[in-house]
């Protein structure tokens, strides 16, 4: 009977009410009960259990699970959070229980794969796996060689430097990027980085799944399309380390510099302060700061010169 038993997040999520990761949550925040008692981290059930979330009895997962393509459009929250005002979950108003294979941000739109199986999550979204996503992006300005170099090379953001990864130009103002990472609103903050501003940012592709549909409409994925999935993932590590720790960024970058006009020359907006202050103290404000936070150098603003 022993060998029969699994992990209480394992079967939450074989059961298709959450992913493992939210499994762990619910079981830490005492939500979760088997036979009446709150378990502990690591607990092992079958399925002659009696499960429960907040009251709800869980029960073992019997039918063939569900993987959807859906078109989100801009305005829609990626969460599964009924009481949060226009919310993925009830958009959708799928006839089963699903949730979103990881997080598209509110103002953005395009592909985000829905499944109700909570093994496959973590195996599509860690980024160790290197599982490409592609996105076409719209930029404020005109683009350049130096901005594309940059944005390939890893930029420093949220207390790390991001991956290395393609960056082609379409045109004067668009460029597609690929990535193996999810950070939180990842190229938004790269292109901030440089001082652009992302005006339209499209998800066209996950793994090899493609956006062929129209906006706010999904579909099943095909046989075809699982199967090359399953292959794409069948080596990747499904597991999330409890704490897997931000890569540090290194003491000194050489990023790409864009020769500005005096007027474009000017720090990003969240580093617009105390313009007033001497040039000194700037200089000494920049000394405090990690070498990750600091903007470069030709944009920093000389107060003299207003």
């Amino acid at each position: 009977m022993e060998d029969q038993k699994k992990r209480l997040n394992k079967f939450l999520s074989e059961s298709g009410f959450c992913s493992r990761r939210e499994a762990d949550r619910l079981i830490e925040e005492g939500r979760v009960t088997v036979n009446d008692i709150v378990p502990e981290m690591g607990t092992r059930v079958s399925d002659d259990d009696e499960i429960r979330v907040n009251g709800q009895l869980i029960k073992a997962k019997q039918d063939a699970f569900t993987y959807l393509a859906f078109y989100k459009p801009i305005g829609i929250e990626c969460t599964t959070n009924t009481a949060v005002k226009n919310n993925i979950v009830d958009y959708i108003n799928y006839h089963e229980r699903i949730f979103p294979i990881g997080r598209l941000d509110k103002d953005s739109e395009g592909l985000i794969l829905m499944t109700n199986d909570g093994d496959i999550v973590n195996k599509i979204l860690r980024g160790s796996n290197n599982h490409e996503k592609e996105y076409l992006v719209t930029v404020n300005k005109p683009i350049t060689e130096r901005f594309i170099e940059g944005m390939r090379n890893g930029v420093p953001i949220l207390d790390t430097v991001t991956k290395k990864c393609r960056v082609e130009q379409i045109s004067k103002n668009i460029f597609r990027i690929f990535l193996t990472q999810g950070l939180n609103r990842q190229i938004r903050r790269m292109c901030e980085y440089f001082d652009y501003e992302v005006m339209h940012l499209k998800r066209i592709r996950v793994l090899n799944i493609s956006l062929d549909i129209a906006v706010g409409e999904h579909r099943k994925l095909t046989a075809a399309e699982m199967k090359e999935l399953n292959q794409i993932i069948s080596s990747s590590d499904k597991h999330i380390p409890a704490e897997e720790g931000p890569q540090v960024a290194p003491a000194k970058r050489n990023f790409p510099r864009e020769k500005q006009s005096e007027k474009q020359a000017r720090a990003p907006r969240n580093e617009r302060r105390n313009a007033t202050s001497s040039s000194n103290q700037s200089d000494r404000e920049l000394d405090r700061k990690p070498m990750a936070e600091r903007p470069l150098r030709n944009e920093r603003r000389n107060p003299r010169n207003k």
